[in-house]
């Protein structure tokens, strides 16, 4: 078991009750214009859950930002100055597009580039921190799983995955597991970590979506990283009957031969059906089960976000997996002032013109359930052991 200084120890106290990191640098902060990223949701997320009591001041904590030093233990030093500088100077030279990808392909360049992904960066390396003696930790900021050590990808200037599971193992833990359940494949995560045999790196994604590699079977069943990768890649339209098989028929059984010691889970809401960046069917009841059945694995766990593109449904997905963490009741109808916070959200995509009443109104989405058809049935029975 690992042990910490006497520093941390009287910094942290005790953990019994899950906790939620959040900053106000999200309410202000956003990637600008038409981007994706332009929409609210870390502090939609904050206060939707104090609408419903769910979040008293003992339970939030506000994130630090990761320093230069600490991004440094994953991060190219000359990357993260450049990040800096270009948040300086609100412009990237042509060096710093075509060597670190910054101002271009969909990394933008603007006015809280570098403060922004370091405050997520260091939310998730404070959420290690917090679970080394045991409980749960909440950050939806986090999950920028694409992120490499020398330059910007997907939206992701840093990686705070990389850096929680790198707190986690510097702090003495033999064994993380890393799930991802976003869209999108994880493979900043798997590129930095799938070759340690300390981490499990297993994701769930959608089949034939970006992020892709010509010529290789990156994200496939069988790309397996360095050895120490699982990937189920999900047909279109996967619903949540075929999702719910998964988790326990593949996921659940590699997750207890490994014998985790914490887990690093990653919930992106983009593989809901009301998200424009996938072609996934799930409801947000299907991420909230398996959060839930990952959560009763292990005694440290933290919850990152990720992806999500749809302004009421991330803010109703993450507000429900922090009130699964807590085994909170989810009401049938929000009250007067949790609709107040969904109905004040706009959306500039063409699903934002005429959202349905029960964007505002509920948090639990229908359920979507349907066959498990035979191609998920065989991702589950090929999966590779361990």
């Amino acid at each position: 078991m690992p042990t910490k200084g006497p520093a941390l120890e009287s910094r942290l106290g005790p953990l019994k009750r899950p906790k939620l990191i959040g900053s106000e640098i999200y309410r202000s902060s956003s990637y600008g214009g038409r981007h994706p990223l332009s929409i609210p949701r870390v502090s939609t997320v904050v206060d939707l859950c104090r609408s419903l009591n769910w979040l008293p001041e003992a339970a939030y904590i506000d994130s630090p930002r990761a320093t230069p030093e600490q991004l440094a233990r994953f991060h190219d030093p000359d990357y993260v100055a450049a990040v800096q500088e270009v948040e300086k100077r609100q412009a990237a030279s042509e060096v710093q597009r075509r060597r670190h990808n910054l101002g271009c392909n969909g990394n933008p360049v603007f006015p809280e580039v570098f403060r922004r992904p370091a405050t997520a960066c260091g939310g998730s390396i404070l959420g290690a921190e917090l679970i080394l003696d045991g409980g749960t930790v909440y950050t939806p900021a986090g999950g920028t799983h694409h992120g490499r050590p020398d330059r910007a990808s997907g939206f992701c200037y840093f990686n705070d995955p990389v850096l929680a599971i790198l707190t986690l193992l510097d702090a003495g833990l033999e064994r993380v597991l890393y799930l991802d359940l976003d869209a999108h494949h994880g493979d900043g995560v798997q590129d930095a970590l799938g070759g340690d045999g300390r981490v499990l790196v297993v994701s769930l994604h959608e089949a034939g979506r970006w992020p892709l590699r010509r010529g290789e079977p990156y994200g496939s069943l069988s790309d397996r990283g360095g050895g120490w990768a699982r990937n189920l890649p999900l047909p279109p339209e996967t619903n949540d009957s075929e999702f719910g098989f998964l988790i326990e028929a593949a996921v659940l059984p590699l997750a207890e031969g490994f014998a985790p010691q914490a887990v690093v889970l990653q919930g992106g809401a983009d593989a809901l059906a009301e998200d424009p960046q996938s072609r996934l069917e799930l409801s947000n009841r299907a991420l909230w089960d398996a959060v839930a059945a990952v959560a009763g694995l292990v005694p440290r766990l933290l919850v990152l976000g990720g992806g999500g593109y749809n302004p009421w449904s991330v803010a109703r997905c993450w507000s429900g997996i922090w009130a699964r963490l807590n085994r909170l009741e989810i009401p049938e109808r929000l009250p007067e002032d949790g609709e107040a916070v969904l109905r004040a959200l706009s959306w500039r995509h063409s699903r934002g013109r005429n959202p349905p009443e029960a964007w505002f109104t509920t948090l639990r989405d229908p359920p979507r359930p349907g066959p498990v058809r035979d191609e998920v049935r065989r991702l589950a029975a090929a999966l590779p052991g361990l």
